[in-house]
Parts: C-alpha cells; structure tokens; sequence
C-alpha cells in the first residue's frame, strides 16, 4: 500500500498501571486521529516512546492491526537499535498486512554515510517488499541526512526508500527528488513546506491538533484563503517550550487520566509548567476537553 500525502501523527502510546503496553488503547488513540481527519499514524515513533518499549509488546500491537479497518492509514516506527531486531519487526507486520515503516538509522553509535548506507541497504535487501519513510532526527540518532546519501539511497533502492521525516529540516527546503515525499516534523513548517512541494507532516502534537492541522492542509491544497494556520503554529510554539512527549500526556490526561502513564526515564511535565503550559494554551483558546477552539 503506497504512502500518501498528508497530515500524520508520530502517535502516542498508551500504557497499563504495570507500565506494559496497553494495546487497545493505543489502537484506539490512533483510530481516533485517523476520525478526526489525519491521513494516518505512526506507531512507535519517538513521541510513542518506541526505545522504550519491547519487541514482544510491539508485535502484540501489530497483531492486532492484522483485521482493523484503519490498516491502510498506519505506519510502524520500528525504534530499535540492532539490525536483525529491525528486520524481524518489519517481516512481523509484513506478515499482518503492513508494509509502511519509518525507520531512523541506529542512535548511541558515531557513524557516517557510508554506514549509514549500508544499514539501510541491509534492511532492504532483507525485506524488499518494504516502504519506508527515512527518520532524520539527529538530535535523537546521532546522525544527520545529508541530501548526497539521500540521493544515493533513492537511487540504489527507488521501490523502498520513498520519503523522509525531517525534524533535524536541513532537507526539507533544498531537497528536490521527483515523487519523494517529504514531511517536515513540525506544524511551523507545514505551510512553507506545502509551498516548497512538500507531502505534509509528521507530528507529535498532530495528536492534539489533527483537525487544526488537517483543515490548514485541505485549505492549502484547495487554494483556499489560510484561517487556521497562524492559531495551529502558535499552539505548536507553546509545546515547543517543553519536552513534547511530557507536554502531550499531560495535555491528554485532562481527556482521560490513562494518559498521564509514562514510561521511566520519561515523566509527565512537572505541575509548575503544567499550570503555564494549560495557561498559555487556554489563552488560545485550544482546550483539552475540545482540541480545537470553541
């Protein structure tokens, strides 16, 4: 199944009191974006705190995407480190009907192109039926895309190297390959990178703003005057003042308290900045019991 563009949340995982996986839950969180107008989700991205969470309960989750209804809109984020636990991961949700992955190259190792190079062509070799969406986050890996091995990937392996998240966005401006899809990582960038022959984005507040953000993409695709893009970016630069991952939980559990579990080392932000974010956030009149003004 081809990647669109569109609008994607890096979506959140959910998790138990004994901080396993809450499977349903997660499934039911991303089913709700996907209602609320995103064009998919993205299990175990960094916001869905995937180098945190075990293989076994990944492929809990991916069994159960096996018969959903919402299949064709979801993404895996593998989150691991080792090359073979990446490509079991991969065949796993081959084998229940998904093909879509958002890879990021290994994070702790100093590497250049060359290796990362061959990490990804390693993936590929091994699992050709593959789709994936490159993940540049230097910030979390280490390793910054350059356009050259960008290019070069793209050339070597064209049917599974198709897209790149950039949320490091030394690409998103200058990168220009034909029906290569790039999703910058954040709603500042979602206007200017339509513009720029962007394919969207892929966001952790889009978990907060996937209607916001939709309704700034179908104005923009259908040249229509923007009335939601200036109130979505200013909601994005609130976040932008605290770790995104502790600001959405906290955001969410107004919503419902099973969202303020976090996996250790990760916590919910502290009630200080709680209170200042919600503030500022109410002061835009973006709400948690309705994420979108009133």
């Amino acid at each position: 199944m081809a990647i669109k563009k569109g609008i994607y949340a890096a979506s959140m995982s959910i998790f138990n009191q004994d901080l396993s996986l809450d499977v349903d839950s997660t499934i039911q969180h991303s089913e709700k974006l996907i209602k609320e107008g995103l064009h998919g989700a993205i299990f175990f991205g960094s916001t869905g705190c995937s180098q945190l969470i075990s293989s076994k309960e990944k492929k809990k989750l991916i069994d159960k995407l096996h018969e959903n209804k919402f299949k064709e809109h979801f993404m895996i984020g593998t989150g691991v480190n080792a090359l073979n636990e990446n490509i079991e991961l991969m065949k796993h949700s081959l084998k229940n009907g998904i093909d879509r992955f958002l890879l990021m190259p290994p994070a702790y190792y100093h590497y250049d192109d060359d290796g990362a190079y061959s990490f990804y062509a390693n993936v590929v070799q091994r699992v050709p039926e593959s789709k994936i969406i490159l993940y540049n986050f230097e910030k979390l890996s280490g390793y910054k895309f350059s356009i050259k091995i960008i290019e070069k990937l793209v050339r070597d392996f064209p049917k599974q190297i198709i897209g790149v998240k950039d949320s490091t966005y030394n690409l998103y401006e200058t990168l220009k390959i034909p029906n290569f899809l790039i999703f910058p990582g954040s709603e500042l960038k979602l206007l200017k990178g339509l513009e720029l022959g962007n394919s969207g984005i892929i966001s952790a507040i889009s978990n907060v703003t996937a209607i916001l953000a939709r309704r700034v993409y179908d104005d923009f695709i259908n040249k229509k005057k923007q009335t939601f893009n200036e109130k979505l970016c200013a909601i994005r630069k609130v976040f932008d003042n605290y770790n995104l991952i502790s600001g959405v939980h906290s955001f969410m559990s107004y919503e419902n308290e099973k969202y303020k579990r976090i996996l250790p080392p990760l916590s919910l932000l502290s009630d200080s900045d709680e209170k200042e974010m919600m503030s500022k956030l109410r002061k835009l009149e973006f709400f948690p019991e309705k994420n979108i003004a009133a």
